[in-house]
């Protein structure tokens, strides 16, 4: 069960690093748009998450943080809302709110200094 839960992680952590890393091309090319890309790294993530967030393959005495899940989960269910009205404001006027744009990396950022910080 434990080399189940890492493979599940594994997914996670692409699913982020999808997310992350399409976010990063637009700031790096300037074209600050949002793409569908970050919609599929979200969905990979969201998905990796909620079956970590399940109690298996657990050594002996370990227990998960509902809290840290709880706080993840509405991040990603912000940065999903976020994709969502950018794309659409995208769509109608052909670009991207900066406000947006920019939350969108950010918050991914805290989602995943959340993980790795807190213990």
């Amino acid at each position: 069960m434990e080399i189940l839960r890492h493979a599940v992680l594994l997914v996670h952590l692409t699913g982020f690093a999808i997310l992350f890393g399409a976010w990063v091309v637009q700031v790096v090319n300037g074209q600050r748009r949002l793409t569908n890309l970050m919609n599929w790294g979200l969905l990979i993530a969201a998905v990796g998450g909620i079956i970590l967030s399940a109690p298996f393959g657990l050594y002996p005495g370990q227990e998960l943080d509902y809290v840290k899940i709880g706080t993840k989960l509405v991040i990603l269910l912000v940065i999903g809302a976020l994709l969502g009205i950018g794309m659409g404001r995208q769509r109608k006027t052909g670009a991207t709110p900066p406000a947006l744009f920019w939350l969108v990396g950010i918050l991914t950022f805290a989602n995943a200094a959340i993980a790795t910080l807190w213990h």
